[in-house]
């Protein structure tokens, strides 16, 4: 059903009476608080996970089958983002959407807090489900509270709003960490969800203050769309669950039976995504070329991820292993490592945003293909600098904290170089046709990524062992050389896209 709201019926009475948040619409308090939550939830538990999946006190697993299992559901989350964004346009609207995602993910923590593998593996794939469904949605809500893309607000208030991602980020492995690894695992687990919870609670109450148009389907199914919806949905679920069964009473189910179907889906699936838009006639010339551009930095931002966030699997467990986790005598949890990255995000953003700003200004600012082989030339940097402490590890000693948080530091950096702008270009180059698609485009590429780290995990290859970790370097330095040395064909392809 078409909504009848305008900008104009809900504006106040009088103009500049409101109260607001930082001079910016109270709503971005409610989206702030609730981003912020439900990242100190996700991060908090993100820290947890391959230190319990390899803990003896944990379930114990391998070093390779716990990269597995992290690279998987890392990469689910972003798959999930493009049905997520789909049922917030077609079925329950953004706000609902958000709703029930912080639902289903406080319920996921929970789920994990359990003391049983089984629900271990159904908790992870509920919050897998509920950061999709969340992520694609609270951004489209925090765009509706300004009056347009040209609201002179709207960049600040975006700003704000990544405040709060990192914040919650930040403190969420110093805190659930800490209890995690120092009390009990399914206590860090069960703080976690009461994070969520809180975010649930606040959204609930400061929802009055979100835009009207928040509550809105913009684009409602038809009753036939439902109906063969949820057939098609039906006969999945029963192939599924017939097939697991049948693996199940064969007596023949590993948890590999599981992991491989997902990784493949995840190298697949972006696969399939891009050749669908790519050989779509309807697009025009211009927009094949930039397509065709586009797939450069796609292929380049999912070596980039493959890499970074190994930060969470491979270096942590390295850490966990093979680090002294101290600094002057003062030793701290390995899940500490995880709050290097928002902490310099936070210090080196507005230092990048002010910096290209002045470039820009004396028209010198690096282009788009610039920054990305930077970006990816500083990721490729990190893991050479590992191959430092692995051979400190190798000797029989213990690597310095140091080294991992200067590895943390080169990747952050590799991120502020590529992150904002991948996400910039993706929507200067989208087609018209498939505008609001390409944000989870983009964030296929992180799925695309972690999927590969999760195929490699599959196939028995160590992450952690020097000439691994020495190809993978090489092969993001190759690739931003690749980049850099036909950037001029790019830079055609992109036309006047800059």
């Amino acid at each position: 059903m078409a909504s009848s709201l305008t900008k104009d019926s809900v504006t106040p009475a009088t103009p500049g009476s409101e109260k607001t948040f930082f001079g910016h619409p109270r709503g971005l308090a409610t989206l702030f608080m609730t981003e912020m939550w439900e990242r100190f939830s996700y991060y908090g538990m993100r820290a947890l996970l391959p230190l319990y999946l390899v803990a003896p006190g944990g379930l114990g697993l391998s070093a390779g089958t716990a990269t597995a299992i992290y690279s998987v559901y890392l990469s689910l989350v972003y798959l999930l983002a493009m049905p997520g964004g789909w049922f917030g346009d077609r079925v329950w609207g953004p706000r609902r959407t958000v709703a029930v995602a912080g639902a289903v993910i406080m319920l996921g923590h929970l789920t994990l807090a359990l003391p049983s593998s089984g629900t271990f593996f159904a908790g992870l794939g509920l919050v897998a489900i509920g950061s999709g469904l969340l992520k694609a949605n609270i951004s489209t809500m925090v765009g509706q509270l300004y009056d347009g893309p040209d609201d002179p607000r709207r960049d600040g208030g975006f700003t704000v709003f990544y405040m709060g991602i990192n914040l919650g980020a930040f403190v969420a492995p110093l805190v659930i960490g800490t209890i995690g690894e120092s009390v009990n695992w399914h206590l860090g687990f069960a703080l976690a969800a009461v994070g969520m919870g809180l975010g649930v609670v606040q959204f609930l109450l400061g929802s009055r203050h979100l835009d009207p148009h928040s509550s809105v389907v913009p684009k409602p199914l038809t009753a036939e769309e439902r109906t063969s919806t949820l057939r098609k949905a039906a006969f999945w679920a029963a192939v599924a669950v017939v097939f697991y069964a049948a693996v199940g009473f064969s007596g023949h189910y590993t948890l590999n039976w599981i992991l491989v179907p997902l990784t493949l889906l995840g190298v697949i699936i972006p696969v399939l995504v891009l050749t669908r838009i790519k050989r779509d006639r309807s697009l025009d010339r211009a927009e094949q070329s930039r397509m065709s551009a586009y797939i450069w930095f796609f292929v380049a931002a999912a070596v980039f991820w493959m890499i970074y966030d190994q930060g969470g699997s491979t270096l942590s467990i390295f850490a966990d292993s093979s680090a002294e986790n101290s600094v002057a005598g003062w030793e701290f949890p390995v899940s500490w490592y995880q709050s290097v990255n928002p902490v310099v995000i936070m210090a080196l953003a507005p230092v990048f945003a002010t910096l290209w700003t002045v470039l820009a200004r004396r028209g010198r600012e690096p282009s788009t293909i610039v920054k990305f082989t930077f970006g990816l030339a500083l990721v490729g940097a990190s893991f050479f600098l590992f191959l430092a402490p692995l051979s400190i590890a190798g000797g029989g000693h213990k690597a310095a904290a140091m080294w991992l948080v200067a590895i943390y530091f080169t990747q952050t950096c590799g991120e502020l170089l590529l992150s904002p702008v991948g996400l910039s270009v993706t929507t200067k180059m989208a087609p018209a046709k498939y505008a609001s698609q390409m944000m989870g485009v983009w964030f296929l590429a992180v799925t695309a990524g972690d999927a590969t780290t999760s195929l490699l995990s599959l196939a028995g290859v160590n992450l952690d062992r020097t000439g691994i970790v020495a190809a993978e370097a090489t092969l993001a330095v190759v690739a931003a050389a690749a980049i850099w040395m036909y950037r001029k064909r790019v830079k055609a392809l992109m036309g006047d896209i800059r």
